[in-house]
Formats: structure tokens, sequence, C-alpha cells
């Protein structure tokens, strides 16, 4: 993909209407931005700024790739492969703020804008991949790479762009690139589309509950979050639900009233589902099969085939291999989980079978019951605060680094806060932005990104702008935002992908990508540091009295190792089987995305107490994100960073520097500028062993 940063041109002052109308400003993406560090400057960017920006980068984008096309010069590395790694910085600029904030902040004018620039977009980067001069510039360097003296990352970068012009056509013929061009048009809106259908979807389900009886069983801290919830849609006095996981996990989990618990996970796992108009069945069937047209017209068997190409795991057989070996321990694991929930049941007197919206909150009693622990014990000593000061002191023991909130930074949102990373010495590395609370203007999930990536341009490093995002308990009542240990684990992986943009130190935007089943790395080794009692220490304390969290309670903490592990990786891993049958496919004709998801999970034997954590009509990491064909790589990365913290734990310091530092110079600081196998055994000094991983689930 080419990256869009920077030749600088003079870029005209364009002159916009105000949203009042009353006064003329200038459009900020054609100002030099005069905030901290050079960041977005929140407070000026209106929504009409961003449609005569894109356009004006498209243009400026246009005449710099023109340069490198007509320029009668022999190519070279630097006219040709640095002129296009330097390339686009205006679109890039506008295009990484409406990107992150059409996911974290988004509304119909800005979904408009995105429907609107789709088949732009499209054009404007088919017509750079597909232009047969600029692709023979290329390819002449590439046929000569060996006799050009590259190091190790120009030869990298030169190897990129060579491989995602062939893979984005450049071999193929007139006629057929203009079928790659409908085809990449056609994907691009159904993925836009499907994407809002599931917000929409998300945003629409509300569970309104005006009798108390009906909160039997949940904790205070819950009950206060449902009211303040409803309070803010004018219905004080009554409770709100949503289908936001700090809303409905715990209400799975410890809500009594079991027809609720069946009403608020069926929302939950019909998003998209509910043949309406934002029903996303045939959206699914449509992007499937573009996706093997896509594929076949470029050589390939599947979509699935296309993908792994450029993946560690290089083949669909390979991964199926991989995720069979798990699969069929884990789903033992599973049904001897089921056996002993329906024995509480029936103990109970329950007189009925475990079903998929029972599994919480019977979870919870058994953990209650075998270990003396449940949720809610370990909430007081996670105020979010705290956690977040956590993570901060792992990365500063790890690698020497301090992270400071800064006030004077400008932020989209109230709830986000903005933070300065240095080195140990002062050294600016980048600025870290954290929003980590639900709103209807946000997507699900949790994810990291970027504001402006790393990299080094005339010897100068650009320093990198990050985000993490989240959708995390909010403050309730009188009591500030406590997290459940799933959310605290979280908000230490997602810091684990910062830390990768972050400590970044390489030259050329092109090599800033990693395989995807590479990226989930450090981000999934960060994990590891939450719950490790020195940590805990460090961090988790009382919000009310300040008190260290107990070494008893740790003690319990660590005896749920292997607690539900079976539910854990039997839903994860039954997804990433459906994202493989799916794009392994070979025949066009459009499938019926119901039955085909049902053959599916028959076919492997998924239990009905189970559901697939991620449904068709709402699996937005296949058919709106970047994860089709990938989804595996959670797992695949869990090899890699059992084992990659194997060699912390093996050294008796949890924060070796000898460690840390290998991991950061080989791994971290490295993006994609090497092989991802040869960068981990830099680090490692061999390939990594599965066996930590399947200790850790106790599977062994």
């Amino acid at each position: 993909m080419i990256k869009k940063i920077a030749l600088l041109l003079l870029i005209p002052f364009i002159m916009v209407f105000s949203q009042t109308g009353e006064e003329k400003v200038t459009n900020p993406f054609f100002m030099e931005w005069t905030t901290p560090y050079q960041t977005p400057p929140f407070n000026l960017i209106k929504i009409e700024h961003y449609m005569p920006a894109y356009l004006e980068g498209i243009k400026q984008h246009e005449a710099e790739i023109k340069l490198i096309i007509e320029s009668k010069d022999e190519p070279t590395f630097e006219n040709t492969i640095v002129a296009l790694d330097n390339s686009g910085e205006l679109l890039d600029k506008v295009g990484s703020v409406f990107g992150n904030l059409n996911s974290s902040n988004t509304s119909e004018e800005m979904q408009k804008i995105s429907k609107e620039l789709s088949p732009l977009m499209s054009k404007h980067y088919d017509d750079i991949n597909l232009n047969p001069v600029l692709f023979k510039k290329i390819k002449t360097l590439y046929d000569k790479r060996e006799t050009l003296g590259l190091n190790t990352e120009q030869m990298m970068s030169l190897k990129n762009y060579y491989k995602n012009f062939v893979r984005r056509g450049a071999n193929l013929n007139e006629a057929d690139k203009e079928k790659a061009r409908k085809l990449n048009q056609q994907l691009s809106m159904l993925s836009l589309k499907y994407g809002e259908n599931v917000l929409k979807e998300t945003n629409s389900f509300e569970m309104v509950i005006d009798n108390k009886k009906d909160l039997a069983g949940l904790p205070e801290t819950v009950i206060a979050g449902a009211a303040d919830a409803a309070k803010g849609k004018g219905k004080e006095g009554k409770w709100l639900f949503t289908l936001q996981k700090p809303s409905f996990i715990p209400f799975l989990q410890y809500a009594e009233n079991r027809e609720l618990r069946e009403k608020i996970f069926k929302g939950y796992i019909n998003r998209g589902d509910n043949n309406n108009q934002f029903d996303n069945k045939e959206n699914i069937a449509q992007i499937v099969s573009l996706r093997i047209q896509k594929a076949n017209l470029l050589g390939y068997k599947s979509h699935a085939d296309y993908i792994l190409e450029e993946n560690m795991a290089k083949s669909p057989d390979k991964v199926y291999d991989f995720m069979k070996k798990i699969w069929d321990p884990a789903l033992k694991m599973a049904k001897n989980e089921v056996a002993e929930m329906q024995k509480l049941i029936d103990a109970e007197g329950g007189k009925f079978k475990l079903e998929a919206w029972d599994w919480w909150y019977y979870a919870e009693k058994v953990k209650k019951a075998k270990y003396d622990l449940d949720e809610e014990m370990l909430r007081p000593y996670f105020k979010l605060e705290n956690v977040i000061a956590g993570v901060f002191g792992v990365a500063n023991k790890l690698y020497g680094i301090t992270i400071t909130e800064r006030n004077d930074i400008p932020v989209y949102d109230p709830d986000v806060k903005t933070y300065e990373v240095k080195e140990a010495d002062g050294t600016h590395i980048g600025i870290f932005f954290a929003d980590y609370f639900p709103r209807e203007s946000k997507r699900a999930g949790a994810w990291s990104s970027s504001f402006r990536g790393q990299e080094k341009r005339n010897g100068v490093k650009i320093t990198p702008v990050v985000i993490n995002c989240g959708n995390f308990s909010k403050p309730a009542g009188d009591q500030p935002a406590l997290l459940s240990l799933d959310e605290v684990e979280t908000l230490f992986h997602e810091f684990g992908h910062g830390l990768h943009s972050l400590l970044a130190d390489y030259t050329y935007s092109s090599i800033g990508g990693v395989p995807r089943d590479f990226v989930e790395l450090p981000s999934q080794i960060m994990e590891n540091w939450a719950t490790e009692p020195e940590v805990l220490r460090s961090y988790a304390k009382h919000f009310k009295t300040g008190e260290v969290i107990p070494d008893e309670l740790i003690a319990k903490l660590e005896k749920t190792e292997y607690f539900n592990k079976g539910f854990e990786t039997v839903e994860y891993l039954s997804a990433a089987i459906l994202d493989m049958d799916y794009h392994t496919l070979t025949d066009t004709t459009k499938i019926d995305a119901a039955k085909f998801e049902k053959t599916s999970l028959e076919k492997i034997g998924m239990i009905p107490e189970i559901v697939v954590r991620y449904r068709s009509p709402f699996f937005s990491h296949i058919f709106a994100g970047g994860y089709s064909s990938g989804y595996y790589s959670y797992l695949w990365a869990e090899v890699l960073d059992a084992d990659a913290f194997a060699a912390f734990k093996e050294s008796g310091n949890l924060f070796n520097p000898v460690i840390a530092k290998s991991f950061r110079d080989n791994v971290l600081s490295k993006g994609g500028s090497d092989e991802a196998m040869t960068l981990y055994k830099n680090f490692r000094g061999a390939e990594p062993k599965v066996e930590p991983l399947l200790k850790r689930k106790g599977l062994l």
C-alpha cells in the first residue's frame, strides 16, 4: 500500500464558510499546525473541512505521482521509491484524522462523507497502483535490486512496493484492470455499509427496566451505571441496559432474571440479523463472492490464499492444522465446563438445560463456589486511573520511558486524555491519546491507531501520534470508573499496540506494517504483566481506602488461571474457523450467510451452550476491518507472546533490562523492516515453541 507522507509543496490557502456562515475561516488542514508537536487541532476542525481537504489532497498526490512518472531520469531508489514514500502528505493528514474520528466519534454527516469518499479514494489508489509506467520503474529497480547496494530497510521497502503493486493488479491487462477497479469500489462500499449497520444495530437496542425486582443479583455499581444511562436518555427513575460491553456483560454475569438475560443476549448476538434495513446477510454474501472474484483475477485460488501469502502462516492448510491442534482439547475442556455448570443448576433445582445466555451467570457461580472469587471482588481495585498508571509503570520499568499527562493538547471529546512519551533522558518520543469510554458515536470493541506514524525524512525523525480506544466501564453514581479484569487486560493489550507504534524507529513509512499474525505479539505480551503479582501490587489499590490488593485475593486469582479457558478458546477459535471457511471458498455463487455459518459450526462440533464470539452479521473484524483470513492471528501470536514472555520469566526478572532492550530493539522498533520470523529469532534466538501457550491454557 502506498503510504502518503510528503513532498513538501506550496499549499494554497482555501477559504470556506464556517458552520455559522457569519465569517470565513481558513481550513485547518491547509495550515501548519501550531499545536504541541503538531497534533491535530480538533478545536478548529469542522465537518465542512474534510471534503475540501480530501479533494485537494488527492489533487496534490496526483501531481506528485505525475512527477515521478514523467521523470526522464533513470529510475533510482531515491527518485522512485523514496519519492513514492514521501508523497501524499496532505491526503495522509486529513485521512488520519477523518478515519480515526469516523471510528471513535462519528455522525450521520461523517458517514455521508465516507460514502462520497469511498469511490473517489478507491479510484485514486487504483490510478496509482495500476499505472503501467510507474510499475515499470518499480520493476526495473526490483529486477536489479541485488546490484543497488541497498541496506536491509531499503531492500524491504523496494520489495514491499513491488509486491504491493503486483498484488493490486499491476501485471493485469487493461480489461482485467478495469475489472479490478470495479471490484475494489464495490468491496469498499459494502464494507462501509456493513460497519455502519453494526453500529446502528448496536445503538438501536435498549432494555429499560422499571421494576427494581428485575435488578436482583446485580452489583450496585452496575445498577448505578444503568440508572445514569437511563437518566441520560430522559428516563430518570428507571434503569437502561445496552449492548455496550460494560452494560450487558455484567448483566449476563449477575442478573437473576433469566428471561432478561436471554433478551439482552439475543439482542447482542442477532445484530445485523434482524431482517430489517440494517441486516448484513446480503452484504456478507456479496463481499465473499467479490473477494473470490478478485483473488481469481489476481491468480489466487481463494481470498485466503491471497491474504495468507503475506502472513507468517503462508497457507490455509497451515492455519487449519494449527487451529485443529487447539480446537480438540479446548472443546473437550468446554464440555467439562458445561457439565460442571449443569450440575450446579440441577443442585439448585433449576430444572432447565444450560443455554448460551446462562453461561456467564453460572460461570460466575462456579468460580465463587470453587475459588471464593467473583468479578466484583476485584473491580474496586481496578480504578481506571490506577490501571493506566500501572501500564505506564510497566513500560517505564521495561524501557525506561516516562509518560506524563498533557492538558494543553486539543481533543475531540472531553473524555479523551493526552500524554507525552519521553525517553529516560527526556528526549521526546511521541504523543499518546487515550479514549476509553463508550458512546453512541463510537464503534464497539477496542483498538489502537495513529494520527501520525513514525518515519525519518531527510534524516529528521517524525515522531508518532498514537491513539488507544476502548469501551470500558464509565464512572457510575458517586464511584469512579472501575474496570473488570477483562477490561484491565484489554487496556494493557491495546497499550502494547501503542508501544509498537510509539517505539518505532525506521526510516521509510512503507515498512511500517507487519504481517497480521505478527502484529498481535506486542499487544498480547503486555497482557502477561497485567496479572503478575508484582505488577498487581503496584497499581491494584482499593479506590476508597488506597489499600493494595491483598495477597489472599491475588492467590485466589492465580488459582483461577485455567478457569473457563475452554469457553474462552472455543468461543474465539470458532470465529477464527468461520473466518477461514468463508475465505477458502472458491465458488463465486452467492451464499446464504445464515446457512453457511450454521454448517461451518456444525462441522467442527460446536456445542449449543456457546455462541461463536462474532456471528457473521456483526463480525466486523473480517467484513469491515482488516482481519479477513486473519482472525486466527490472535492465537498464532499467542504462541509468540507466550514464548517471548517465558524469556522474562525464565530469567527470574519480569523487567530484565537486557531482554527488554532486545525486545525493543528487535521487535518493537523494527516495524516490518525484515521478515517477521527473522525479527522474532533475532530477539529469542530460535523459533517459538508452542508448549508455553498450551501450558497457559491448561491444554497440556
